[in-house]
């Protein structure tokens, strides 16, 4: 007997709000039988490995909450459901080893099935962190990749912010997507929903809680096929998603930096570990070369090259490091004049070679 959409999500919700029942025994469900049988096994009361409580919890789950999520589902015809066997669902993320039963999303769901590439940071980022990673999601972006983040301050949000100068980008959330966190994001989450979509695995409704980042970090190197890791601490939840993407076969890049920066001991760790690394986008992109589409591959092939020579005066450039230098250094390295020199520095400043820091300026590109 055909049940109805409503009901069909009922029955999702019922499965995955189901307790003390872990999430392979679900799966493990969902393989053994065919939709309609499982729940004719389960209104008999024989779905193997389930107590009679069980068997009763989810034929009678909590109405309520299910309600609050069916009034949000109702709320706007861009909020979607998405159950595994769905054919929205992402299928790089279906074929991991523990696939969420169930994905909210809030925006355009049909960008989930595009090359997804991932870019993930400290939250407590630098300038030059959040500035590169702004820089390198929009050059990616601009290439066909739909940029892939947690929605945390720091490099995840220059990630979205950078990627949606070019194109869509996904956030992966760790809280239900009826509300936004951190809150500074609102604005951020909003622009996200009109110009790509926002992702949560946890009932809208539902709040932060510290034990949803790693759940959230597994979709985030799930949904992708590689991860870029901008800035990171040896304690960085970054690192967590490193590892997760290295469980899901997912080539990881780190991008280095000086080795006084304690900002950057997690890349470089990972590098030591056998990431890739990535000193421009490019070294992402010949890597992933591969899997992108014949568009993607045009638009590489068009997006020109930045060239050092083209500035006004080069060996500013060179004479600027990638640690904080002063503009007194600036000057007895370069042998310019100082009215030159701070006119320079300001024109590479608007142009996004350097960004002024206290103490002097630091190098934000150009190979030295």
């Amino acid at each position: 007997m055909a049940v109805s959409a409503t009901e069909e999500i009922r029955r999702w919700l019922a499965l995955d709000a189901l307790s003390r029942v872990s999430q392979v025994r679900k799966l493990a469900l969902l393989e053994a039988f065919p939709w309609a049988e499982l729940w004719e096994r389960a209104a008999a009361g024989r779905l193997p490995g389930l107590s009679t409580a069980q068997h009763r919890a989810l034929l009678e789950p909590d109405g309520h909450a299910i309600d609050h999520t069916l009034t949000w589902l109702q709320a706007a015809p861009h909020h979607h459901f998405i159950p595994l066997t769905d054919p929205r669902y992402p299928l790089a993320l279906r074929h991991t080893e523990d696939p969420p039963l169930i994905l909210f999303a809030a925006g355009e769901a049909e960008w989930l099935q595009q090359p997804m590439l991932a870019m993930v940071g400290s939250r407590n980022a630098s300038l030059s962190g959040r500035q590169l990673a702004e820089r390198w999601a929009a050059s990616l972006a601009g290439l066909g990749w739909v940029l892939v983040s947690g929605l945390a301050e720091g490099i995840d949000g220059a990630a979205h912010r950078g990627a949606l100068s070019q194109g869509p980008t996904v956030s992966v959330e760790g809280s239900g997507l009826a509300s936004v966190y951190p809150k500074a994001h609102i604005g951020l989450a909003k622009e996200i929903e009109q110009c790509g979509v926002r992702v949560s695995e946890f009932w809208p409704s539902e709040g932060v809680r510290r034990s949803h980042f790693p759940k959230r970090n597994r979709i985030v190197s799930g949904l992708s096929r590689g991860v870029v890791v901008v800035e990171a601490g040896l304690k960085s939840g970054s690192l967590i998603t490193a590892r997760l993407a290295n469980e899901q076969g997912r080539d990881v890049f780190a991008v280095p930096g000086s080795v006084l920066d304690p900002k950057r001991v997690g890349c470089h760790y990972l590098i030591q570990q056998g990431a890739k690394l990535a000193a421009d986008p490019v070294d992402i992109i010949e890597e992933l070369l591969p899997q992108l589409s014949r568009e993607a591959l045009e638009a590489l092939i068009r997006v020109p090259q930045a060239n050092v020579e083209s500035l006004p005066v080069p060996a500013l450039l060179d004479s600027v490091g990638y640690e904080a230098t002063s503009v007194d250094d600036v000057v007895a390295i370069s042998q310019l004049p100082v009215d030159v020199v701070l006119e320079q520095l300001t024109e590479m400043e608007l142009d996004g070679w350097v960004a002024a820091v206290p103490g002097g300026y630091v190098r934000l590109r150009g190979k030295r």
